[in-house]
C-alpha cells in the first residue's frame, strides 16, 4: 500500500468519526423524547400516526409483550412482501409487464427483506415491477432497519433502568426510528445521489442506439430513493442486478464515497448514542474503538491481498494487482474498502464482485460476517450483538479473578449468560449445519459451478451471509432455485428473530435487577485493557468457531494458488 491508499482510508474514517457525535447525540435525544430540530415538522405527523393506529404512546411494555409486537409486525411484513411479488402482474407501475415471481423466490425475497438481509437471488431490473420495488423492498428497508434499532433501544433501557419490567413501547420506537432518523437521512442522501446521476424515474426502460450492433435496452426506475435507505439502513439490496457497481446506481466517485459513508454512519453513531443514554460516553467510545481496530486491521489484509496479483495472471505480464471484477473508476482500494465495510455491517451491497477476489481478500468479508456482524454491524443489531460479547467478556473476566461479574451496575448471572450464548451460537450453528446439508445433498451440489475449494467457499459464504443477515454473495453459486431459496430463507429468518428475542430477554432481566454500587472489584469497561480483552474474546470465539471451515475453503485455495 502506498501513501495515497492510506490517505483515502484515513479521509473516509475521519469524515465518519466527525459525524458520529452530532448524529449520535441527535438520536439519543430522539430516544429520550427530548425536543429535536424536526419536532415542529414531524411532531404532528407522529401524533397523527398514533391516533390513526390506536397507539397509546405513554404506555410501555415488558420484554415479552415487546417481543410479540415485534414478531407480529414483521410476520405481517413478510406476508405483504410475498403477496406483492406473487400479484405484481395484476398491479400498476409495471411498465415492463413483469409476471409473478415464483413461489420459492418470493419466499426467499420476503424473508430476506423482512430480516434486513436483502439477499437477492434475482435481477431487480428484470424481475420486480416499480411498485414491488417501492412497496415491498423500499418500505421494508425502512421498517426492518427501524426494528433492529428498536430492539437495541429496548436493551439500552434494560441496562439503565432498575426494579422495573418495562423496556419501552415497540410501536413508538418503530415510529420514531423511521420518522425522525431514517426518513430525513434517506431524503438528504437520495437528493445527493440524484445530483450525481443516480436514476430516479417512473419511465419504462429506454432503448438507445449502440455503437457496434443495433439497439440496447437500458433499465431505469425509482432507484435513488431505494439506494439511499438500503445504505443507511444496512439493507443492501440493489435496484439493479449488479448492485452498486451499476453506473445508474453508483454513478461517480463522489456517489461511491457517500454510499460507503452511509454504510457505517448510523451503526457507528449508535455507539455514541449508547454512551449518552447510559450517562457515560466513554463506554460508547470504547466499543467504537474496538470495532474500528478490528475493521482497520482486516481492511489492511483485504487491500494487501487485492494488491497482490494472481501468479497465473502475473505470468502473462499483467501487473497492478487483482483488478478482476472491479470497476476501473473505483480501483482496488475503494473496492476493498467497500467490501470490508459492507460485510462489517449487515449490508451486503457491493461495488465489485467478491467472487473475483483473491482467496484471502474474500476470506476477510466472510470472516467479518462470521463474527456475528458486530464490527459496526447492522443498525441496532450490530451494537446489541457487540453488547452480547461484552456480557461474555465481563463474565469470563469475573470468573478469572473470582468475583461476581458486573456491567454498569448490573450483576451478570446465569440467565444473561445463557441468552448471550444463544446470540453467539445460533448463527454459528445455522451457518455450519446449513453448509454441511448443502454440500451433502444432490440439490445443493447441483449449482456449484466452480470446482474444488472455491466452490466450497461459495456455499460457505452463502450461509455465512444469510446467517449474518448480510446479503452479499460469492455470485458464482447458482442460488435462485427451490433448494437454496428455501434453505437460505430459513437461515435468514431463524437468525434474525432467534437473536432479537434473547436480546429482549436480556433487556427484561437487566431492567428488573437492582443497581449495584461500584466497588473495588468492579471491572472498568472503558479502559484500553478492556478494549483489548473484548477484541481478544471476539477473535478467539470467531477463530474457534470457523477456522476449520475456512481452512477447507479460502485458506487452502490461497495455498493452491501460491503453491
Amino acid at each position: 500500500m502506498n501513501i495515497y491508499d492510506w490517505l483515502q482510508i484515513l479521509f473516509y474514517l475521519t469524515v465518519l468519526f466527525a459525524l458520529v457525535k452530532p448524529l449520535g447525540g441527535y438520536m439519543a435525544r430522539v430516544y429520550q423524547n427530548e425536543r429535536v430540530i424536526l419536532d415542529p415538522i414531524l411532531g404532528p405527523v407522529e401524533r397523527f400516526v398514533y391516533r390513526a393506529s390506536g397507539i397509546d404512546s405513554k404506555a410501555e411494555m415488558n420484554w415479552k409483550t415487546y417481543a410479540v409486537a415485534m414478531l407480529l409486525f414483521n410476520a405481517i411484513g413478510l406476508l405483504a412482501v410475498y403477496f406483492l411479488q406473487r400479484m405484481q402482474v395484476f398491479l400498476p407501475l409495471n411498465p415492463q409487464g413483469f409476471g409473478a415471481v415464483t413461489p420459492d423466490s418470493s419466499w426467499n425475497t420476503a424473508t430476506s427483506f423482512v430480516t434486513n438481509t436483502n439477499w437477492q437471488g434475482y435481477g431487480g431490473e428484470t424481475t420486480m415491477s416499480y411498485l414491488t420495488q417501492m412497496l415491498a423492498m423500499t418500505v421494508q428497508n425502512f421498517v426492518s432497519a427501524a426494528t433492529g434499532m428498536a430492539v437495541l433501544i429496548a436493551l439500552i433501557r434494560g441496562i439503565i433502568r432498575h426494579n422495573t419490567k418495562e423496556v419501552g413501547n415497540f410501536w413508538v420506537d418503530l415510529t420514531r426510528n423511521t420518522l425522525y432518523i431514517l426518513v430525513p437521512l434517506a431524503l438528504v442522501l437520495a437528493l445527493a445521489l440524484v445530483s450525481q446521476g443516480v436514476v430516479q424515474t417512473f419511465n419504462e426502460s429506454q432503448t438507445v442506439s449502440a455503437l457496434q450492433s443495433g439497439g440496447q435496452t437500458i433499465a431505469v426506475g425509482p432507484a435513488a430513493s431505494q439506494i439511499a435507505i438500503k445504505q443507511l439502513g444496512t439493507n443492501g439490496g440493489g435496484f439493479f442486478n449488479t448492485n452498486s457497481a451499476h453506473p445508474l446506481e453508483n454513478a461517480t466517485p463522489f456517489s461511491n464515497f457517500l454510499e460507503m459513508l452511509a454504510l457505517l454512519l448510523i451503526s457507528a453513531a449508535l455507539c455514541y448514542t449508547y454512551g449518552k443514554m447510559i450517562g457515560d460516553t466513554r463506554q460508547g467510545w470504547s466499543l467504537l474503538i474496538a470495532m474500528t481496530i478490528v475493521f482497520v486491521s482486516l481492511l489492511g489484509v483485504t487491500v494487501w491481498s487485492e494488491k497482490t496479483a494472481n501468479p497465473a495472471i502475473e505470468a502473462l505480464g499483467v501487473v497492478g494487482g487483482n483488478m478482476e471484477g472491479k470497476e476501473v473508476r473505483f480501483g482496488i482500494v475503494n473496492s476493498a474498502l467497500w467490501a470490508t465495510a459492507t460485510t462489517s455491517v449487515s449490508n451486503g451491497a457491493v461495488n465489485s464482485m467478491l467472487d473475483s477476489y483473491m482467496p484471502l481478500g474474500g476470506l476477510v468479508p466472510m470472516w467479518l460476517m462470521q463474527l456475528g456482524e458486530i464490527i459496526f454491524g447492522g443498525v441496532g443489531s450490530g451494537l446489541y450483538g457487540m453488547l452480547a460479547f461484552v456480557i461474555i467478556a465481563v463474565f469470563v473476566a469475573g470468573l478469572m479473578v473470582g468475583r461476581t461479574p458486573e456491567y454498569l451496575g448490573k450483576k451478570i448471572e446465569a440467565y444473561e449468560m445463557k441468552m448471550a450464548s444463544l446470540i453467539i451460537l445460533i448463527p454459528v450453528i445455522v451457518t455450519l449445519v446449513g453448509t454441511s446439508i448443502a454440500l451433502m445433498s444432490e440439490a445443493g451440489r447441483a449449482t456449484i459451478f466452480n470446482p474444488s475449494a472455491h466452490g466450497y467457499s461459495e456455499v460457505l459464504y452463502a450461509f455465512s451471509s444469510t446467517a449474518a443477515n448480510n446479503g452479499s454473495a460469492f455470485a458464482g453459486l447458482g442460488a435462485n432455485n427451490p433448494f437454496y431459496n428455501t434453505a437460505l430463507g430459513l437461515a435468514m429468518l431463524i437468525v434474525r428473530f432467534w437473536l432479537a428475542v434473547p436480546v429482549l430477554a436480556i433487556a427484561g432481566a437487566l431492567a428488573n435487577k437492582k443497581k449495584t454500587p461500584v466497588s473495588g472489584g468492579t471491572l472498568p469497561t472503558h479502559t484500553p485493557l478492556f478494549i483489548g480483552w473484548l477484541i481478544g474474546v471476539i477473535v478467539i470465539v470467531g477463530a474457534l468457531s470457523y477456522l476449520p471451515a475456512l481452512a477447507l475453503g479460502p485458506i487452502v485455495e490461497h495455498l493452491m494458488i501460491f503453491k
